[in-house]
């Protein structure tokens, strides 16, 4: 789309320092070593020290222009220092910056468009619940009203999944990186298998893997569980390596909860806000449920907001059940409303659409050249790439990957990578990313594909 283009700092990248990191993001690199606590993590993979950024492009301290495939972790959905949403921030300075939650104008206008983007015929049954301004807080009050709602404290979470860092958060997140090094956290949680197609263990291809195992959870007296007040899934995973299930597995999780009166939370801080080209992900199936956690892209541009959307009939909680000082903080309402204008104006939701599936086009015909590329997977601007050894048994090969990131880095691509091996390219870029732009990345990520390939071509790995 043309009319996008204005919203980039460039549609190519720019490496003007002989090498990666340039000597002024070095220094400054060093700097946060020495002063900034050691949980420091992005830098380590991706060494640049940022002095702006505009829509899909960074540039660091040293003149060098990224293309920025990461986009915040997901939370840039209408990129970087977007001018249209930067005019909703700059008019709410003036006038209002902090309310708690009293209502405003603003606030309110914010919970219609929410509600209004719902499909017509279950808007009115859902309500919206601003929490802390981060992902986690969402999730902490999303497992909260469960709980108070049933009266059950046991929850259910799935593999791969990934919810936060504050104790509730993490005691449902899989990676047992993070918590290695902490003997408590949230109790009465457990874990179920995720559904994953490329990994499946289904022997029927009618079969949806991990059904079962999830309904016997439920149904079995002898499964040693007791009836949880809720389930928490990622419609699509982000860090487990922007899974997207098989089709019919969300609903049927939905039917089995219900019909074992357990109530299903949909963690869409990732995947929701437009990231798959619908509002949020749960619209591309026909699944509903319950509770609804958001954050990450609600801020547009990187503002910091969190909260619910979940129905009316589970409302349990009273004035001041569950609160926060920075709840709904209003330049980052404005910001979100900013955002939503930005995408029904300029039809972002389409673009999405076009883009992701251009995108992923590109990445299938890598797949076809490259024998170490897996599964191409994804929707919207939600894609993951998996790398393995053998494409027969599958065999995670994290080492290729981090050789790849390297390169496309020193090529000035910028992207994460997670799975539940480590061995996936996850590419989150923002919403508003050029055709142009993703041709650009794919030259960047075919010729550092060749190079590591011939790194990787030993007998063994073919």
């Amino acid at each position: 789309m043309e009319s996008l283009k204005k919203y980039h700092l460039s549609e190519t990248p720019k490496i003007v320092s002989s090498s990666l990191p340039g000597e002024k993001s070095k220094k400054l690199l060093e700097l946060q070593k020495d002063i900034e606590g050691s949980v420091v993590s992005y830098p380590r993979n991706m060494p640049i020290a940022i002095k702006r950024a505009k829509g899909s492009i960074i540039e660091d301290v040293d003149g060098n222009y990224f293309i920025d495939f990461f986009a915040g972790c997901g939370v840039l959905n209408v990129g970087h220092g977007n001018e249209f949403v930067l005019d909703y921030v700059k008019k709410q300075q003036t006038e209002l910056i902090h309310a708690l939650d009293f209502p405003t104008e603003n606030k309110l206008s914010l919970i219609k468009k929410i509600l209004n983007h719902l499909p017509i015929d279950i808007r009115e049954d859902y309500k919206v619940s601003f929490g802390g301004p981060t992902g986690s807080d969402a999730v902490e009050a999303a497992i909260k009203l469960a709980k108070i709602k049933t009266g059950r404290d046991g929850i259910i979470a799935f593999t791969g999944g990934y919810h936060g860092m504050t104790s509730g958060a993490l005691a449902v997140t899989s990676d047992i990186f993070f918590r290695n090094n902490l003997t408590s956290l949230m109790p009465n949680v457990h874990f179920a298998p995720c559904n994953y197609p490329y990994r499946s263990t289904a022997t029927d291809s009618t079969e949806i893997d991990g059904i079962e195992y999830f309904k016997n959870i439920l149904t079995n007296g002898h499964s040693g569980i007791s009836k949880p007040a809720a389930i928490i899934i990622e419609p699509i995973q982000g860090e487990g390596g922007n899974v997207v299930p098989q089709e019919g597995y969300l609903e049927e999780l939905v039917r089995i909860a219900h019909e074992n009166d357990v109530l299903v939370i949909f963690d869409e801080i990732q995947c929701g806000f437009f990231r798959t080209g619908s509002f949020l992900e749960f619209m591309n199936t026909k699944a509903v449920p319950d509770i609804i956690t958001f954050s990450k892209g609600f801020g547009g541009i990187g503002f910091p907001i969190s909260g619910l959307i979940y129905k009316k009939e589970i409302e349990a909680w009273g004035p001041a059940s569950h609160i926060g000082t920075f709840r709904g903080n209003q330049v980052s309402i404005a910001a979100a409303r900013g955002a939503f204008d930005f995408i029904d104006t300029y039809g972002i939701q389409e673009h999405t659409r076009k883009i992701g599936d251009y995108l992923v086009s590109k990445l299938e015909k890598l797949q076809v050249d490259c024998s170490f590329i897996g599964d191409v997977r994804g929707r919207g601007m939600m894609i993951g790439v998996e790398f393995v050894k053998d494409k027969i048994t599958k065999e995670p090969f994290p080492e290729f990957i981090k050789k790849f990131r390297a390169e496309c880095f020193q090529r000035g691509l910028l992207f994460e990578v997670g799975g539940h091996y480590n061995n996936v390219l996850r590419l989150v870029p923002p919403l508003i990313t050029t055709q142009n732009i993703v041709d650009a990345a794919m030259s960047i990520m075919e010729e550092s594909i060749a190079v590591c390939m011939e790194k990787y071509a030993e007998p063994t790995f073919v």
